[in-house]
């Protein structure tokens, strides 16, 4: 009888693919990244299976659980893994390692592929991921990319991925551009957990032999918080300063929020978060000026009063080395420009 091989949190990379046995809603807060979700009880089935042995008893749940066990992995080996060659190499994992993915991992071994169970399961990853985003942002030499709003830092980071940089986009994964009106259209942020995961998959990817850069942010992207540990190192990294013309910022951000432009009563009912800071008098007249379509003076009247000295308090508070930092200029918002801003930055690293 074969049997799957227990394996660690370190030895993931090694598998064609992870298999998630847990149910679909511990799956939405949580998993290995990249992982595909192949329940062996959904959420339904695990509340039945559970009243049942409360109410019932432990034995009668189990005939029933494993019955819904047996079916639910035929049912996924027949819809996702009959194609899978002899020579894939599975991982399966669930809560604690322990029945549900020994379950799945034994009939994929029974039928010939060499297979893998996570010891201790997805809590042994959890813990993994929290020791080593304590740990992780300490070893890398960090290059923090600041800039007013507007100024086009994420799409220097993007140009400086393409060249071959190592580069950390930490709004991308936080799926928030990080302001108050950074909520991206249609797309939800992930739970905190999830976002930890999605960093620490990119993280244990990088070297500590290149510099790893990565845009200014606050402790928190929308609804999420950047670990303590990753912002204490970011706050003591060396600074590269993108400036860019008033008039250039304004083009920029038009494009990047153009979903208000679209739909100018989203950005009405978002400013209203703004009226503890600057009062109804200054956001009543911000919803006008939106109403109106008057894009760039709104623009620069939001950047003047509220975005600009407060990213200018903020970066001077938590960045000493933003004095000696290099300045990169940006003169228009084309692809070109941005190339040859990251072709500099590198040049001169």
């Amino acid at each position: 009888m074969r049997e799957a091989a227990l394996v660690t949190v370190a030895q993931l990379p090694g598998f064609d693919e992870v298999i998630d046995a847990r149910s679909e809603g511990e799956f939405a807060a949580d998993h290995v990244s990249g992982a595909v979700n192949c329940p062996v009880l959904n959420d339904a089935e695990r509340a039945h299976v559970g009243t049942i042995y409360k109410q019932r008893s432990p034995f009668e749940a189990r005939k029933l659980g494993s019955a819904l066990v047996s079916g639910n992995i035929a049912r996924h080996l027949t819809e996702r893994f009959l194609d899978r060659p002899r020579n894939w190499r599975p991982l399966v994992y669930c809560w604690r390692g322990g029945q549900r993915s020994a379950a799945f991992a034994h009939v994929l071994s029974e039928v010939g592929w060499e297979t893998g169970r996570l010891e201790g399961g997805y809590r042994a990853y959890r813990r993994t991921v929290l020791a080593d985003l304590a740990s992780l942002p300490r070893a890398l030499p960090w290059r923090v990319v600041c800039g007013l709003t507007g100024t086009g830092k994420s799409r220097l980071l993007q140009e400086l991925r393409r060249a071959g940089a190592q580069t950390l986009d930490l709004e991308a994964l936080a799926a928030h551009r990080g302001s108050v009106l950074g909520r991206l259209p249609g797309e939800a942020q992930p739970p905190q957990k999830l976002f930890e995961s999605r960093l620490w998959s990119e993280m244990t990817r990088l070297s500590p032999e290149r510099p790893v850069y990565v845009e200014a942010e606050s402790r928190r992207i929308g609804s999420l918080g950047v670990p303590e540990s990753l912002i204490a190192a970011m706050w003591g990294a060396e600074c590269v300063a993108l400036e860019a013309p008033v008039e250039c910022r304004v083009g920029l951000l038009k494009h990047e929020y153009a979903h208000f432009i679209e739909r100018p009563e989203t950005l009405v009912a978002t400013l209203q978060a703004l009226v503890p800071l600057h009062g109804h008098a200054t956001v009543d007249g911000w919803k006008a000026q939106a109403r109106a379509g008057a894009w760039d003076e709104l623009t620069r009247d939001l950047l003047a009063r509220h975005y600009d000295p407060a990213y200018s308090r903020a970066i001077m508070a938590h960045y000493p080395a933003l004095d000696r930092a290099m300045k990169l200029n940006l003169t228009d918002a084309s692809d070109e420009s941005f190339r040859a801003l990251a072709r500099e930055c590198l040049a001169r690293t």
